[in-house]
């Protein structure tokens, strides 16, 4: 993950939080469990046909890797502070209506490692929110996406 190194990362408090959260049970319980079945399986003997002990030092990689990654991701957070705007950025709460359709959602807008579009929140990077940013409530915004362009109109900014 080098393209995060140096890279501003956008995190609510909220974000911050859950990452902290992970890379503490991280280090706390995940790695001394891995470091357990690497030593039990070890203690099996040869390791060249040790099938245990390769999927235990692969484990053991992959979770390195995560803790390395949170780590970068926190030493490079900026918090989103989450003060009212009459105009839609990152850490703001926006509704909008897909003109054509009627269709109306609810968007919070966050870093790209906070997306996750079941919980609503889009990153700052997708289509929708590089459009919408920067406007105010009751603007008609043009959203050029990989399946063409559309229109959103602004219905309310939290």
């Amino acid at each position: 993950m080098s393209e995060q190194k140096n890279k501003e990362i956008y995190l609510t408090e909220e974000g911050l939080r859950e990452i902290k959260d992970e890379l503490n049970y991280l280090k706390a319980e995940k790695r001394p469990e891995v470091i357990t079945a690497i030593k039990e399986a070890r203690a099996l003997g040869d390791l060249s046909e040790n099938a245990d002990y390769h999927v235990a030092r692969e484990e053991q990689a992959i979770l390195e890797l995560r803790i390395q990654e949170l780590e970068d991701i926190i030493e490079n957070a900026i918090i989103i502070k989450n003060q009212k705007s009459n105009k839609v950025k990152i850490g703001t709460t926006v509704t909008i209506e897909y003109s054509g359709d009627d269709e109306i959602e609810e968007y919070k807008i966050v870093g790209s490692c906070e997306a996750n579009p079941s919980q609503n929140k889009i990153s700052n990077e997708s289509p929708i929110a590089k459009a919408i940013i920067g406007h105010k409530k009751g603007d008609i915004v043009t959203v050029e996406s990989p399946n063409g362009t559309y229109d959103v109109k602004i219905l309310e900014i939290k």
